[in-house]
């Protein structure tokens, strides 16, 4: 009989202890938590805060009992383990209600440790509260509603990654004013700038402040300084900066730790430690994109982990795969996701890479309901491989990305989307999915068919001698336009094709289509052109996110691109 002691619960720890005991009847089974709650539904903590989930017994999964009955796990809440002799194969745990520690020995031990929340040292900071579990969320109900009572409540939330950004939807649920502090230049790091813009736009439609670009100093009794000296009301303060791994266990068992501090482990999630593994946010992840090694603190990967970490426990012969990161928020009703490396990334590693930016409607436009989404595609030029993706709208943005993460886990090509057969029906999609209308793109330009440049190249080019050619109607002109375009509408480029300026020409529409038309019909009349990708919505989208000073290092096009010289 195999005895397993895993230290931690929630997703890694409760998936490995429920999938041992299904692979095995007999093992001994030991799970240690310290909190107060084994099992429960940390991602939907700030909805829970925000009154959207009403009754609190429904963020709790399993207890002690639960687990008991059904699976015959010994899961002891509340008991911390204090230290690891990796030699004796022992841990030290201290029981935190009774205040005993005690010595339990195992045969294999399993650390599901987690990530914990970052809290810079400000003064006033012991006033700021985390999301971390359902004791931290009791306490920021608790404040909420302790300001509520005063009148006008006010809340500050430092951070708008994905936990921010939830935050800050579910406090405006309950009428409270936010303010969210973030460090960088744009909400949402995963995305990239010009995709960040509309959840900026409609964070700030429904009464959330942004500060960008500005940190947090200190935090007084109801109020919180930025660095610039101004004053923010904030009867509330939530810090949502973003999570470190929870290594110390780890450490002290003498396992092999990353750059970054999470916990290194093989294909089969063994630490550099005899009979030591770990799982979930914790460790050390293998890059789909890269290779390399990355922290992607997501719950997917956690309990796949887990579950894998019991097979090799059983003895079966499974190994890990890489992981893509592959997310989703929900914000004010935008559907926010992404996968794979976002175009910073790839900048800063100096990764060749080739963009596609389109704006589909949810389904077929003549049935009533479609909504428009904004999707970026990454494709690496060389192989047609798929680096990444990014997709932000309404309904569907979801089952898009999960087709492309799907694709890219399968070692689809970026062009072999043009041959998926997706589900079609009108009020479902199209008869030209969005995603095969990627694939559509990514073959022309894989085959040379068309030509394209990037909204933050643009200024660049005209700079340089190119002619900037807007095909849309002369109504949509005048509602607004790339300065200094020239308004020739598709429908009329053939009869007028002799207006258009000498040399470089840069045609463009509103989302791309028409300036596709507009390129493929100029190159038949002797006047080559590159198409402006994603058009003039991708385009005021960059200049929202006021990107130049965002990512400087993409202003300018790479020598040798196909955008940096256009004939």
């Amino acid at each position: 009989m195999v005895k397993v002691v895993i230290v931690g619960g929630v997703a890694g720890g409760m998936s490995a202890a429920t999938r041992m005991r299904r692979l095995d009847e007999s093992a001994e089974i030991v799970v240690f938590e310290r909190g107060a709650h084994v099992s429960f539904a940390n991602c939907g903590l700030p909805y829970y805060a925000g009154g959207v989930i009403e009754d609190r017994d429904e963020l709790l999964l399993q207890t002690p009992e639960s687990l008991a009955a059904r699976f015959r796990l010994d899961v002891r809440v509340r008991s911390e383990v204090a230290a690891i002799d990796p030699d004796a194969r022992t841990v030290t745990v201290h029981d935190l209600a009774s205040g005993d520690t005690y010595v339990e020995n195992y045969d294999e031990l399993v650390l599901s440790t987690g990530a914990s929340p970052i809290v810079p040292p400000l003064p006033g900071v012991e006033r700021a509260l985390i999301l971390r579990d359902v004791e931290d969320v009791d306490r920021l109900v608790e404040q909420i509603e302790s300001a509520q009572s005063s009148g006008a409540p006010s809340a500050v939330i430092v951070g708008a990654g994905f936990i921010g950004v939830e935050l800050a939807e579910n406090l405006r649920h309950r009428d409270l004013d936010v303010t969210v502090v973030e460090l960088a230049d744009q909400v949402l790091a995963p995305l990239d700038p010009e995709m960040a813009a509309p959840v900026a736009d409609r964070m700030r439609e429904n009464g959330v402040r942004l500060e960008l670009g500005t940190q947090l100093t200190s935090i007084g009794a109801n109020t919180a300084e930025l660095a610039d000296g101004r004053t923010l009301p904030a009867d509330v303060v939530v810090m949502a900066i973003g999570v470190r791994p929870e290594n110390a266990l780890a450490k002290m068992a003498g396992a092999d730790l990353g750059e970054r501090g999470g916990v290194v482990v093989d294909d089969r999630m063994r630490t550099s430690v005899p009979h030591i593994f770990a799982v979930g946010d914790a460790v050390e992840k293998r890059d789909a994109v890269g290779g390399g090694v990355a922290m992607i603190p997501l719950a997917n990967p956690a309990n796949r982990q887990g579950r894998l970490v019991a097979d090799v426990i059983a003895g079966r012969p499974v190994r890990a795969k890489s992981s893509s990161g592959t997310a989703v928020v929900g914000v004010f009703g935008l559907i926010v996701t992404a996968t794979g490396w976002n175009e910073k990334r790839l900048r800063a590693e100096g990764r060749a890479h080739r963009v596609v930016h389109t704006h589909p409607q949810s389904h077929a436009g003549y049935y009533p309901g479609a909504q428009q989404m904004a999707i970026k595609l990454l494709v690496d030029p060389e192989t047609d491989a798929i680096l990444g993706a990014q997709a932000v709208g309404g309904e569907g943005v979801d089952k898009r990305i999960d087709v492309i993460a799907t694709a890219m886990a399968g070692g689809l090509t970026a062009s072999d989307l043009a041959d998926l057969e997706l589900a079609y029906a009108p009020q479902f999609g199209s008869a030209k999915d969005p995603v095969n209308m990627l694939g559509y793109i990514a073959d022309n330009l894989r085959t040379g068919s068309t030509r394209t440049v990037q909204w933050h190249e643009l200024d660049t080019l005209v700079a340089g001698g190119a002619s900037l050619v807007d095909v849309r109607t002369a109504d949509e002109f005048a509602a607004g336009a790339v300065p200094g375009a020239v308004n020739v509408p598709l429908d009329e480029l053939r009869d007028r094709v002799g207006e258009l300026p000498a040399g470089d020409l840069i045609v463009h529409c509103q989302v791309g289509q028409r300036g596709h038309t507009a390129v493929r019909l100029l190159a038949g009349l002797g006047r080559p052109a590159a198409n402006l990708d994603g058009g003039y919505k991708t385009w005021d989208a960059g200049q929202r996110a006021n990107a130049p000073s965002a990512s400087p290092d993409i202003a300018e096009p790479p020598e040798g691109t196909p955008c940096a010289k256009l004939t």
